[in-house]
C-alpha cells in the first residue's frame, strides 16, 4: 500500500484526524529543511507537504510567496526539493511525503524521468494545483503507475465538478476551504460545512482542509468533519520568524524548538 493509504488507516483506527504541515524546500536552506521535516515529525505531525519554490506561484498568498524567493536566491530546484525528501529518510524520518508543485516545473523535468524520481525517493503524493482535471490524464496515469497518489484540490465553487474531481482522487480529497489564495484567516468561505458535506458524499477516500487554518482552536473546528488538516502559511511564517535563529549554529536549536512547538501546540 501508499504511505499514504497506511497513514490515514491508522490514524482513523485511533480515532483521531491527521495533522499535515506544509514547508518550502529549501526556506532557509536545504539542510535546514531536512531538519525541519524531522522537528515536524517528532512534533506530532502525521504527513509533510513539500512545497517546491516556484515564480509564479498562483495558489499563494505572501507568505509563501515570500519563502518560495528565499528558496530561489539560493537557486533550489525540483530535484533538490526531491532529494530533500531522500535525505529526511535517510535521517529515519517515516511518515508520508506529498510534493506540492506546479506543473511547469514538472514538464520541463520531464513527465517520466520525474515519476521515476519521485518514486524513487520516498514521495507517497503529488498535488499540482495549476493541472486542471480536464488536462491531467498522461500525469495520473504515469502517478499510477510508480504508486503515487495524484491529489486533487476541490473548492466551493467546483460545485458539480466536485463527483468528478473526487471520482479520480487517490490518496485523499484536499478541500479548499477559502476562496483565493492561501494565507492565514479568520474567516472561512460562507458553507464551507455543507461543501464538506458534498465532498464527503462524492468519495469514500478521505478528505482534507487547508488554506487559511492557522491556530489550534480553526483545527479543532474541523477535526471532526475532516480526516485531515492542512497548516501552510502559518508554519512557513513560524520558520520565516526563526531564520535569524536558525542561520546562527549557536541558537539553531532554539529555532527548531520555536517551530516545533507550535506544530505541537496545533496538534494539542
Amino acid at each position: 500500500m501508499n504511505l499514504i493509504d497506511t497513514a490515514f488507516a491508522s490514524i482513523k483506527a485511533e480515532g483521531r484526524t491527521a495533522l499535515i504541515p506544509f514547508l518550502t524546500m529549501g526556506d532557509p536552506d536545504l539542510k535546514t529543511s531536512v531538519e525541519i521535516i524531522k522537528t515536524l515529525e517528532q512534533s506530532g505531525a502525521d504527513m509533510i507537504e513539500l512545497g517546491v519554490p516556484y515564480s509564479d506561484p498562483l495558489a499563494d498568498g505572501p507568505v509563501i510567496q515570500r519563502a518560495s524567493e528565499r528558496a530561489l536566491l539560493n537557486s533550489i530546484t525540483l530535484k533538490d526539493c526531491i532529494h530533500v525528501a531522500e535525505q529526511a529518510r535517510e535521517a529515519g524520518v517515516k511518515i508520508p511525503f506529498i510534493l506540492f508543485t506546479y506543473f511547469n516545473p514538472v514538464f520541463q523535468y520531464g513527465l517520466e524521468a520525474f515519476f521515476q524520481l519521485v518514486q524513487s525517493k520516498g514521495i507517497s503524493g503529488l498535488i499540482i494545483p495549476d493541472l486542471p482535471i480536464e488536462e491531467d490524464e498522461e500525469v495520473r496515469q504515469l502517478a499510477e503507475a510508480a504508486n503515487v497518489h495524484l491529489i486533487p484540490l476541490v473548492a466551493p465553487t467546483s460545485k458539480d465538478r466536485v463527483v468528478r474531481i473526487s471520482s479520480k482522487a487517490k490518496g485523499f480529497v484536499y478541500c479548499v476551504s477559502s476562496l483565493g489564495v492561501t494565507g492565514v484567516r479568520t474567516d472561512f468561505h460562507t458553507g464551507i460545512d455543507e461543501f464538506l458535506a458534498t465532498v464527503r458524499e462524492a468519495t469514500e477516500l478521505p478528505i482534507a482542509i487547508g488554506f487559511g487554518i492557522s491556530s489550534r482552536e480553526q483545527v479543532e473546528r474541523f477535526e471532526k468533519q475532516c480526516d485531515g488538516v492542512v497548516v501552510g502559511s502559518a508554519i512557513v511564517r513560524t520558520i520565516e520568524n526563526a531564520i535569524p535563529l536558525l542561520q546562527d549554529e549557536s541558537t539553531r536549536e532554539a529555532g527548531l524548538k520555536q517551530i516545533g512547538d507550535f506544530v505541537s501546540q496545533l496538534k494539542g
